[in-house]
């Protein structure tokens, strides 16, 4: 069974770019935990501080490129 989010299209100007667009992880922040070690963007897509991400429709993206905080890590050890 799977759930999928529907949210209100995105009233930013210009629109954000679509859940299923290669660049979805550009979409506003509504909702950010990064407390809990997530963000949520208008387009639905749900970020993850190890980035990772999960998509409306409940598919899992694992991590693909480096994490904000492991990169300031980094920085910080050099």
């Amino acid at each position: 069974m799977s759930v999928t989010l529907t949210l209100p299209r995105c009233s930013h100007a210009p629109v954000c770019p679509s859940a299923t667009a290669s660049d979805h992880a550009a979409a506003h922040v509504v909702a950010d935990h990064c407390e809990q070690g997530w963000s949520l963007l208008c387009n639905g897509v749900v970020l993850f501080t190890d980035a990772g991400e999960l998509l409306p429709d409940g598919r899992a993206v694992v991590p693909h490129r480096e994490a904000p905080h492991a990169r300031q890590a980094s920085l910080v050890a050099a």
